[in-house]
């Protein structure tokens, strides 16, 4: 018996390391590379995401569900529509906000945080979001799948967020998941799917 369940935990501790792997340098520029030539391929994006709220104090995550949809060079939306409508558009330099018809607006450059994440996002597009000024970066891979870590260095908004996950699809070079990890032991997990690219996206679905 004791033979069986030593060999269980290899047999898990196997796996869990399998899972993820840190990358070596090469794989690492290769990485940043693929994720460059998808990210000049493409004008525009337009995905369904499912998110998901982990907060310590609940048994269950909060789920809500909608559509993204970016334009370059970085026109960006979240459009949440289940269980509520509430959209967030990320475009020149403004955060436009319609929280089920009641509307505002704020700038960017006063919201560190709102800022820092749309550059992650519109960069994980463009190709752009590399930055090791502003973030910590490790990279990993597991099977199909390569991981962006990101800790952020200025001290405010490590405050807030302790580090913002990026999941790569490892055939498209483009995200699949995002996580956001709080200082606490809350987070939030955005997955992306059913993505189009390059289709027709007129300038005024970002009016908001």
């Amino acid at each position: 018996m004791k033979t069986k369940i030593a060999l269980l935990i290899l047999f898990i501790s196997g796996n869990l390391f399998a899972q993820e792997q840190k990358m070596s340098e090469a794989e690492i520029a290769a990485f940043k590379q693929d994720v460059n030539v998808s990210a000049k391929k493409i004008k525009t994006l337009a995905t369904d995401f499912v998110q998901y709220k982990h907060l310590d104090f609940l048994s269950k995550d909060i789920e809500t569900s909608g559509k993204m949809i970016f334009k370059e060079p970085n026109m960006l939306q979240w459009q949440y529509k289940k269980p509520y409508n509430y959209s967030i558009v990320f475009k020149n330099g403004k955060i436009l906000i319609n929280d089920e018809g009641k509307k505002s607006a704020v700038d960017v450059g006063n919201s560190k945080i709102f800022g820092r994440i749309n550059k992650l996002i519109v960069g994980s597009v463009s190709g752009n979001m590399f930055d090791d000024k502003e973030f910590t970066i490790s990279y990993f891979k597991f099977k199909g799948q390569n991981l962006a870590k990101f800790i952020p260095k200025d001290a405010t908004l490590k405050k807030y967020i302790k580090q913002i996950e990026l999941t790569f699809d490892k055939e498209e070079a483009t995200v699949v998941q995002v996580k956001l990890l709080e200082s606490s032991e809350d987070y939030t997990r955005i997955v992306l799917k059913n993505k189009v690219i390059n289709a027709k996206i007129d300038d005024s679905l970002f009016t908001n």
